[in-house]
């Protein structure tokens, strides 16, 4: 059975007088075990991102300022999300086409299960139907 994204929440501790720390010191919490980490940044509004899926990539996509809108596609449907809360991410498993679009103040950190392989990656919407398609 395929595997859906859904949105997880991080430990955050502090207070408004002296600011906040998001963790995620208790990494059994995380879907994987992380092996990367990158993120996006001074991505302009008409942008769209994503455009692809990963054959065996799982990531989590965390929205550290302004919001990130995800829009989801797995063999099970279609779901949209927005991230505009840095202790809130988005697990994206393997297999789950996304598009992205960024607010012009956005920050966005992903934490991957895999380093980086371009042959990990789907950037044909009618392949990502082909290898997702019931057999």
């Amino acid at each position: 059975m395929a595997s859906v994204p859904y949105i997880l929440k991080f430990d955050q501790f502090g207070s408004a007088s002296e600011g906040f720390i998001t963790t995620t010191q208790y990494a059994d919490r995380l879907p994987f075990a992380v092996r990367r980490v990158f993120w996006t940044y001074d991505t302009p509004i008409d942008a769209l991102r994503g455009n692809h899926a990963n054959k065996t990539t799982e990531e989590v996509l965390v929205a550290v300022t302004g919001s990130v809108t995800i829009e989801a596609e797995t063999s099970r449907g279609k779901n949209t999300f927005t991230l505009s809360s840095p202790n809130t991410g988005l697990y994206i498993p393997a297999l789950c086409w996304t598009q992205i679009t960024f607010s012009p103040d956005a920050v966005a950190i992903c934490l991957a299960s895999t380093d980086f392989d371009p042959q990990d990656y789907v950037h044909s919407y009618e392949e990502f139907k082909q290898l997702t398609a019931p057999r």
